[in-house]
């Protein structure tokens, strides 16, 4: 992954973090215990509120916990980025479309990369622009949580190489602001 400062400076309001046990999402809501509809998540973030909510599973499995609270703050990351930052790193995954690169650096870009249409591409719909998101959040999770191997990272070596590099091109290795 290169000379990358691997511990960048984190900026901004505070953000409270909570465990709640068997997480699931169910009609846009976030419900624990463990029966009951919805299909079961790690984590959630409410960026409004500034919350993150993780499964408190998780907390027996360190390496993992910390990839996805990773995760779950670059999603705030994202948010402030702005239009261009956004705009900049759809074109990378734009690129690797184009070079039919398979794979990803999670599960939550994987399953909706894999859902995605010419139509969504071309037309930037709402399942692009998740994925875009969700692929940036799993890409940062992967840089910065010190992970070399996991099951879900399934994206050739080029394209993790391309990613690393817009990442440090774009300073997000040293300074994020949430």
């Amino acid at each position: 992954m290169g000379e990358t400062n691997m511990s960048p400076e984190v900026n901004g309001l505070p953000i409270e973090i909570t465990f709640a046990p068997a997480l699931r999402a169910h009609r846009g809501k976030l419900l624990s215990g463990k029966s009951g509809p919805g299909k079961e998540v790690h984590a959630a973030g409410m960026i409004r509120q500034r919350r993150i909510v993780l499964d408190a599973a998780l907390r027996r499995k360190p390496a993992e916990l910390k990839r996805i609270l990773i995760h779950e703050m670059f999603h705030f990351v994202w948010v402030r980025l702005g239009n261009p930052g956004r705009r900049s790193f759809e074109k990378l995954l734009r690129r690797e479309v184009q070079d039919r690169a398979r794979g990803e650096l999670g599960w939550s870009a994987e399953h909706l990369k894999q859902a995605l249409t010419r139509r969504d591409r071309v037309h930037r719909t709402r399942r692009w622009r998740e994925y875009v998101c969700e692929s940036f959040c799993d890409t940062a999770a992967w840089l910065l949580g010190r992970v070399e191997r996991h099951d879900e990272y399934t994206l050739a070596a080029v394209s993790r190489r391309r990613r690393a590099a817009w990442f440090e091109l774009t300073r997000l290795t040293r300074q994020i602001s949430v």
